[in-house]
């Protein structure tokens, strides 16, 4: 598959790290310099990107795990849907969880994205549901 993009950032366009990889590593763009996020604090970050998905298709940005492991840095809005129909810039909305502050530098990798098929469903309204085995069980349900 093949997706538009426009890169306005002085940044390569985002790539697969490895073979088998699931998402695109996306870069901070900060021409003005690093910013830095304080403890709790949260701030939308650019990355001069712009994408034209096919129909059918979403963009979700998530995390990196070894900045939330090792930085406390986190999407706050995980995973953050990018449809098909936006054609705005990619930005990310980070969260420092941690006790310290964090600087965020230009050509940072801050989160990665990920291309998925999705459907539209139908919702069809209903008196009751199906039962199952579960039934209404909700978190915790099957154990720990």
């Amino acid at each position: 598959m093949k997706v538009k993009i426009i890169n306005k950032s002085h940044h390569a366009l985002p790539k697969y790290e490895t073979a088998q990889s699931a998402g695109l590593d996306l870069k901070a763009f900060l021409p003005d310099g690093a910013i830095t996020l304080q403890p709790l604090e949260r701030g939308l970050v650019k990355t001069g990107l712009f994408i034209e998905l096919p129909v059918g298709f979403e963009a979700q940005v998530r995390p990196r795990s070894g900045l939330a492991l090792k930085k406390g840095i986190t999407v706050l809005n995980s995973p953050g849907t990018i449809d098909a129909d936006y054609r705005g810039e990619i930005c990310v909305i980070l969260i420092n969880l941690s006790q310290e502050p964090f600087v965020i530098n230009d050509g940072e990798r801050i989160a990665q994205m990920v291309v998925s098929r999705h459907e539209q469903a139908e919702l069809v309204e209903v008196e009751e549901l199906t039962d199952t085995e579960r039934g209404a069980g909700g978190f915790g349900h099957t154990g720990v």
